[in-house]
């Protein structure tokens, strides 16, 4: 019990960050990107594929308000990651090779008389 309330937990907290806290996230550039421009390797920077896509630049495409577009795309996020690593994770559980109903009696050990 206390597994899945520690689950339910960090899933709400998860959801809250990113829905809630994501948007007030610095739009300032981080030291590579700051760095980048100094140096001028921005120049050469081009448009990455996705850039149109549903999701892209860290909004819903279709959403005109800023903070809802951010928060909503930050909960889809959550949620992707979660249903991808949850797979990610059945799929690849530690399974008993026999179950537990299947499995063999055991014999008692031979005695001395070799009699088992």
């Amino acid at each position: 019990m206390a597994t899945k309330r520690f689950f339910i937990g960090f899933l709400l907290v998860s959801l809250v960050l990113a829905g809630l806290v994501s948007y007030y996230a610095s739009g300032s550039p981080d030291g590579l990107e700051k760095v980048a421009e100094e140096e001028g390797i921005s120049a050469e920077e081009k448009d990455h594929a996705l850039k149109d896509s549903p999701l892209g630049d860290y909004g819903v495409k279709g959403v005109d308000n800023e903070w809802v577009s951010a928060g909503l795309s930050g909960v889809i996020g959550v949620g992707a990651v979660l249903l991808i690593g949850g797979g990610l994770f059945w799929a690849v559980r530690r399974r008993d090779a026999v179950p537990a109903s299947q499995e063999p009696e055991e014999k008692a050990p031979a005695g001395p008389s070799g009699q088992g």
